[in-house]
């Protein structure tokens, strides 16, 4: 209808061409309807619009603003269905269902809704903005109210393993948070957060408000708002479940929640609190064995890349380094490494702070600081184990990476992590702290770079309509454009929680320390001339990595653009 709409509302004189035609070619850049386009460019007022449908089509013109919809009448049409056709259900008379729409002509609307719902539909016209407002405030995704979640919510199999209550001068705060109105709520959080598949909980106080959030895929997403006046009793119960002390609220705190969910399936949640300026925040990073990606043909590397990272860490001795920002999946793909590694042949011992999974197999170290066992300290008592692989958690400093590097050289295989932005700048950056450039030659067998981008529903992405300006400037060669049909996110669906996103992909570069490499590194070039030599090699970079992810449909442009650097050089 969006073509007929323009043309009509060019008939009545209400818009001139020229406007219908600036909509239509915002309509082909970004898309959406062209009425909202025409009443966003300011061509025609809203109330101006609705008025012309209502006429044209001889179906009542509504205010949304003015109505309460009954829950029960919002329940017959699933969000699915009011997002994919900009519907809202109004009221219900006998056999009637009311249903507000942008636009009264589309059949297949009307028809889905028959269909699902078993009603007549009689359609009434409202503004888009008004249906999409409505839309987001009736099938809100910040959750039920605290009322509701307190309705008929069954934990009786939740339980904590080996918590003990904590005792002292702050009875009142642990009766709070003792009471089984939070203790449900605190429990219905947590579990909330593993059937949505979240990777990290932020419960966090504000001056007049107090909300818990979910992070899934990388993104935030506001899930709840419970009562102000819990705040104090819903951060006290999870400090109680961490086993910290809830007396000492200046100073930040870390713990361990481990849950019995029934079944035997057993949900570990690492716990750091901080006081903030209204209160305490607490975060939650969900730590699920049974959704640990340990197979390296499913993380992402391409075929090359993987063979390349195998041979390196196939090696007897040497060191392999990971490389990334926090939260980019090097600890997922040091311990898919590890898991490779592990056999009963192997001494392997590891340095974690702190240890996210534990292994069968594998000596595991918690480091403390406070009391001196840091990364260095315990790769020096490594070396007097016998070991054969070695893995510390980050190299941090000078005598950490010392003493990794001589480990190397000395018939170990060493595995850690570094914090750069890519493979060819760890080696500045293990320079830059003091080893010598024979030593990086000598001891590094390869560096591994990567990031994470949101992989595209696979049930409801749909192809992307790009400028072929806009796919060269991410780096696609003129050759490769129009090749391929890219992909991008659609309106979402049941699989993906209506976000159009499902999980995360890794991208990869690979760099294993060739001859050609080593030479540059004796002499001393820039890290750019590592890079160009190693694409001369056959590396490919994180860019190219994540273009070849869009090629393939698996991820969009926006994703690998936003994660990953050009290849300037």
């Amino acid at each position: 209808m969006s073509g007929r709409l323009g043309e009509l509302l060019v008939r009545e004189n209400l818009i001139s061409l020229q406007q219908l035609q600036k909509a239509q070619e915002e309509q082909r850049k970004g898309g959406g309807r062209i009425g909202s386009l025409l009443v966003r460019q300011g061509s025609i007022a809203e109330g101006d619009l609705t008025n012309f449908l209502s006429k044209q089509y001889g179906v009542p013109a509504i205010s949304l603003k003015d109505f309460d919809v009954d829950a029960e009448v919002i329940k017959l049409i699933p969000k699915a269905i009011a997002e994919k056709h900009q519907v809202i259900p109004v009221n219900r008379a006998g056999s009637s269902l009311i249903i507000a729409m942008s636009d009264p002509s589309n059949i297949f609307a009307i028809d889905e809704i028959k269909f699902h719902t078993g009603y007549n539909v009689e359609p009434v016209v409202a503004s888009e903005p008004a249906i999409r407002e409505a839309i987001e405030h009736y099938y809100s995704d910040k959750g039920p109210s605290y009322e509701d979640l307190m309705q008929g919510f069954d934990d009786s199999e939740v339980s904590i393993v080996d918590t003990d209550e904590a005792g002292g001068d702050i009875v009142d705060m642990e009766r709070s948070a003792g009471e089984a109105p939070v203790v449900k709520l605190v429990n219905l959080v947590l579990l909330d957060a593993i059937k949505k598949g979240a990777s990290d909980i932020h419960v966090e106080p504000y001056e007049k408000d107090f909300r818990v959030r979910f992070r899934i895929d990388g993104v935030l997403y506001e899930v709840m708002k419970p009562p102000n006046k819990l705040r104090n009793a819903i951060i006290s119960r999870l400090k109680i479940m961490a086993e910290l002390d809830i007396s000492e609220r200046r100073l930040p705190q870390d713990g361990r929640i481990k849950l019995k969910l029934g079944r035997g399936k057993e949900m570990d949640f690492r716990v750091s609190v901080c006081p903030t300026l209204f209160g305490e925040k607490v975060v939650l990073r969900l730590l699920d064995k049974s959704n640990l990606q340990l197979d390296m043909t499913k993380l992402g590397f391409e075929e090359k890349q993987l063979k390349d990272f195998l041979e390196a860490i196939d090696r007897p001795y040497g060191m392999v380094l990971v490389t990334g920002p926090t939260g980019s999946g090097k600890t997922t793909t040091l311990y898919s490494a590890l898991s490779k590694l592990n056999e009963i042949a192997w001494n392997i011992s590891t340095a974690e702070d702190p240890v996210e999974f534990n292994f069968f197999g594998i000596n595991q170290v918690q480091m403390h600081e406070e009391i001196g066992l840091n990364f260095a300290a315990a790769l020096r008592s490594f070396l007097r184990q016998d070991p054969d692989i070695i893995m510390v958690g980050e190299i941090r400093d000078f005598e950490t990476a010392e003493i990794g590097v001589k480990a190397a050289l000395t018939g170990h295989l060493v595995l850690s992590t570094l914090h750069t932005n890519d493979a060819p700048g760890t080696v500045s950056r293990l320079l830059n702290m003091g080893i010598e450039p024979f030593l990086v030659t000598a001891s590094l067998n390869a560096i591994v770079a990567q990031r994470l981008c949101r992989k595209l529903c696979p049930e409801c992405k749909k192809p992307a309509e790009l400028e072929q300006q806009a796919l060269l400037d991410a780096g696609f060669t003129a050759e490769e454009v129009g090749t391929f049909q890219p992909m991008e996110k659609g309106e979402g669906c049941r699989l993906c929680n209506e976000r159009g996103f499902k999980g995360r992909i890794a991208v990869y570069e690979v760099m294993p320390l060739w001859d050609g490499l080593k030479e540059l590194i004796i002499q001393g070039s820039s890290t750019a001339e590592l890079k160009q030599e190693a694409i001369r090699l056959g590396f490919k970079t994180l860019r190219m990595s994540a273009l070849n992810k869009v090629k393939e449909g698996m991820t969009n442009l926006a994703e690998a653009v936003g994660n990953t650097a050009p290849d300037r050089f």
